[in-house]
């Protein structure tokens, strides 16, 4: 892994997107950056909520990307169905 990339990675996570999400009671933890790819966990209302895919693509992949080109994808390695209190109920 790339520190210095992982660095920059983990900034812009405390610094923009988990304060966009902790309206929800959510947050971001950065796992791994490997191969220009990102790969986070989404936990407290992210984990298990119906709206986490459209969060990750349009609002943290977006802005990762935006900010860091050399970043071809983030992965959400979540285990949405352990989440506990989200803030979307799933569809069912």
């Amino acid at each position: 892994m790339s520190e210095d990339l992982a660095a920059k990675v983990q900034e812009l996570i405390d610094s923009t997107i988990n304060p966009a999400v902790a309206g929800h009671g959510g947050f971001v933890q950065l796992m791994e950056v490997k191969d220009n790819k990102v790969y986070i966990q989404m936990g407290g209302g992210c984990q298990g909520c119906g709206a986490a895919d459209v969060t990750l693509k349009a609002g943290i992949e977006r802005l990762i990307k935006e900010e860091l080109p050399e970043i071809e994808e983030v992965l959400d390695s979540t285990d949405h169905a352990s989440g506990t209190n989200p803030y979307y109920t799933p569809a069912k």
